[in-house]
């Protein structure tokens, strides 16, 4: 463990041959006792082909031996820099310091230490945004491995590109009230990035939410499908645990990132034709799906369905005109114990799964 005291110092090299007329995609790596993939996911940047990259590790006063792998990967590759804080800022305050402060060039994309980038991710979303000026920020698939595995290359898939008017790809999320787009992989013009700013400290756990909507306000989305483009790590320090997991905090952070995107932009959304209703209840109505499946299953918890409820109530006033407030109830009424053993349900859970399936299609072809 690396316990003495730091100063906040930077390294970096001064050697990057300029003019060779590829497109510059500058990479923040925030990084927080990651130190054990750090090496892997920087490599997976400066590997890749058809871009220039430059690329900005910041240590965020790491615990393990993150700095020393850091100032080694500065050493081996002309294109890295790094950042050591000698006190903790925190992951918002350190995304920020990465997106607003330094970065330049044509292209940003933010990546977490632990995560990688396959093979021709830049090159694919770079090229898309190439061909068509108005797009600010391209996103596509994800790989998944573990912490111990190594990431796999992905079968040969044909790339395929879907471009996504800003507004109406804006209204679509406000009506799922979803978040479709995964942070590894996703690249904005560095211009957008700077004119939406960066990630509200507010909103500490849906902070990407927030800023793929604001981006959508100022510009056109696009989506690469086929090939992943960013792989991300699951292990059991991963901050996808926690909150991540717990469905109704999740619903919650959205709500968050709502209540900012309505009281911040209210005179956009009104002119692109959104209105906070239909986002509100479908918000409200997600818990209460959530509460229906445990009667299903025949093991509600009674504290947890009041919370689901009660959300429903305080986030959408009209909750009880909701088609899955009154599934609760008639589901209440009879009970947990005979809504298992009958099945009586079985079809609208079915077509539940279906449905779901089919947005799952539509997500890996279009992205959502």
């Amino acid at each position: 463990m690396n316990s003495a005291p730091r100063s906040d110092h930077r390294v970096e090299h001064q050697s990057l041959s300029e003019g060779d007329g590829l497109p510059i995609v500058s990479v923040v790596i925030p990084c927080y006792n990651y130190g054990r993939f750090l090496t892997a996911c920087v490599r997976s940047v400066v590997t890749q082909r058809g871009v220039r990259t430059r690329v900005l590790i910041i240590d965020d006063a790491s615990t393990d031996d993150s700095a020393a792998v850091a100032q080694a990967l500065v050493a081996e590759h002309p294109e890295v820099e790094v950042i050591i804080h000698a006190v903790n800022q925190g992951h918002i305050k350190t995304y920020n310091e990465g997106l607003l402060e330094w970065a330049s060039g044509d292209y940003v994309t933010l990546l977490s230490a632990d995560d990688e980038l396959p093979p021709g991710s830049l090159e694919r979303s770079v090229r898309l945004m190439a061909r068509h000026p108005t797009i600010g920020m391209v996103y596509g698939g994800i790989e998944e491995f573990g912490e111990n595995a190594i990431a796999l290359t992905a079968p040969a898939r044909r790339a395929t590109a879907t471009m996504h008017s800003g507004g109406r790809w804006l209204r679509k999320r406000c009506r799922e009230t979803v978040n479709v787009v995964p942070t590894p992989g996703t690249v904005l013009r560095t211009s957008v990035q700077m004119k939406v700013g960066g990630y509200d400290p507010v909103l500490t756990h849906a902070g990407d939410f927030d800023m793929w909507l604001r981006v959508a306000l100022v510009s056109d989305i696009g989506y690469v499908g086929g090939p992943p483009q960013g792989r991300y790590r699951v292990h059991g320090s991963s901050m996808s645990d926690g909150v991540y997991q717990d469905s109704l905090g999740d619903v919650r952070q959205r709500k968050l990132v709502f209540d900012s995107l309505f009281s911040n932009h209210a005179d956009e959304l009104d002119r692109a034709g959104i209105s906070p209703g239909a986002t509100y209840g479908r918000l409200a109505g997600h818990p209460l799906w959530l509460a229906c499946r445990a009667y299903e299953k025949g093991d509600p918890d009674p504290i947890l369905v009041d919370e689901c409820v009660t959300f429903a109530e305080a986030t959408f006033p009209l909750a009880a005109s909701l088609r899955p407030y009154r599934a609760l109830r008639r589901r209440q009424r009879l009970g947990a114990a005979y809504c298992h053993r009958t099945q009586i349900f079985v079809g609208t859970a079915i077509v539940r799964r279906l449905l779901n399936r089919y947005w799952w299609f539509r997500w890996k072809r279009f992205g959502g």
